[in-house]
């Protein structure tokens, strides 16, 4: 099947030529010609299976589908995601793929001065982008209306929920108008997601192209027993005997995230850490950085398990398990993407092994291990309770609803690697 006989404008197949894609993945395929009839979708996607086009591209029709209004441009379109990054990535694949259209979009999240994005608010826009906090911010400094929404998009809702973002969520819907095509797109269906999806969905298509919590065929996966105190002996090692040119290392916490670029530079590999204590535009000059190869090694916080779009990377390392299972799949889903092959290793100490029981009882197999010579575990070495991170980091979150300046105002948004129990209550606790 091609993306000709999906039934798209020949704008858009000229962009998805020129992004070098000829044959649609299979949520393309079936997510498509039903948003192209109106209908709204629930659908089930694990990362990198292609779903943030399967969801652009026809929206885009649908726009120019539908009649314009003179004067200033209403919203139309409204995408929600949890992370600024994910916002960022949809927002270029909305630039990229409606490049060829009469149609303006932008991207509102926090981090960033909050001046500039109502000036291109102010200016009007078919489609918006935009975390949940920072939407509401708009809407208390009445530079979005979103009255005239024709489509709605919940990115990532289990994310959005695990981050509780619930209540943002409730408010930012009774904003909307009840007669809307709505999509829902979650890579697990918990009973939160159920209950939110039969309020907000009507007659949904239901859509999943993968298993749920299943990890990527295309992914190798592989657990390296050490030490906890040789962690970062056995990473530089592995780094620098198999030449690995791009490496994503995940972290459990921010201050981990940062010794560990530290120590990585010390050691002569060229290092960045990106987490929600970095302001917006340092996350950003680092995942550039990545990208273009500048950096060698990105180390992370669960912040970047979702949204971050990196083309072929190759490897992903897990330097400590995450405390959420389902943290593994969203993790090492940044490799293996779109048909390409990936590695995901794992540097499992003997405190993490409930952790490690935890993620393969999750994804219903065992994962390899394999002993590097020179680093087997002492044996004599007993197990400590896994620091899961809790502290200071977890009570940063501050209301500044109202205030003037973007920094500020989403400065609460940017702890978006808390444990999801933990970070729910305090975020609830902060919108109440």
């Amino acid at each position: 099947m091609s993306f000709e006989s999906l039934g798209l404008r020949a704008e858009l197949l000229r962009a998805v030529s020129e992004k070098g894609y000829s044959v649609p993945t299979p949520i393309q395929r079936q997510a498509i010609p039903v948003i192209l009839a109106g209908q709204d979708i629930m659908g089930g996607a694990q990362t990198g299976t292609g779903k943030t086009a399967g969801f652009t591209l026809p929206l885009l029709q649908r726009l120019m589908s539908f009649d314009k209004t003179s004067g200033r441009r209403p919203i139309r379109a409204l995408v929600l995601t949890p992370t600024r990054e994910l916002a960022a990535q949809v927002a270029e694949s909305v630039r990229i793929y409606g490049k060829h259209l009469p149609l303006r979009s932008t991207v509102v999240f926090g981090g960033v001065s909050i001046n500039p994005q109502k000036m291109k608010l102010i200016k009007g826009v078919d489609i918006l982008v935009a975390t949940p906090g920072r939407l509401l911010d708009h809407v208390s400094q009445n530079s979005v209306n979103l009255s005239k929404v024709d489509i709605l998009v919940l990115d990532e809702a289990d994310r959005m929920l695990d981050m509780g973002f619930i209540h943002d969520i409730r408010k930012i819907l009774a904003l909307l108008p009840g007669q809307k095509q709505t999509l829902l797109f979650s890579a697990t269906f918990s009973a939160e997601i159920k209950k939110l999806a039969n309020k907000l969905l009507k007659s949904p298509a239901l859509i999943e192209v993968a298993r749920r919590n299943a990890t990527a065929e295309s992914v190798t996966q592989v657990v390296h027993p050490v030490d906890k105190s040789r962690k970062r002996e056995l990473l530089s090692y592995l780094i620098g005997s198999k030449n690995w040119q791009q490496v994503l290392v995940f972290t459990r916490t921010k201050h981990g995230a940062n010794r560990l670029s530290e120590q990585l530079n010390k050691d002569g590999i060229i290092a960045s850490a990106i987490h929600g204590n970095k302001s917006q535009g340092a996350r950003t000059r680092a995942l550039a950085d990545f990208k273009s190869g500048k950096v060698r090694v990105l180390v992370a916080t669960d912040i970047a398990a979702r949204g971050l779009d990196i083309d072929q990377l190759p490897h992903v390392v897990n330097f400590e398990l995450p405390n959420v299972a389902e943290d593994y799949v969203h993790r090492i889903g940044r490799t293996g993407r779109a048909g390409n092959d990936g590695e995901a290793m794992s540097l499992v100490c003997i405190d993490e092994l409930k952790l490690l029981k935890d993620i393969e009882r999750l994804i219903k197999h065992k994962i390899p291990g394999d002993v590097i010579d020179g680093f087997e575990p002492d044996p004599s070495i007993k197990a400590e309770p896994v620091n899961k991170g809790r502290g200071k980091q977890h009570n940063t979150r501050k209301s500044t609803r109202n205030k003037s300046t973007g920094n500020k105002a989403a400065s609460h948004r940017g702890n978006q690697n808390r444990p999801r129990n933990q970070g729910r209550r305090n975020l609830q606790g902060a919108r109440q």
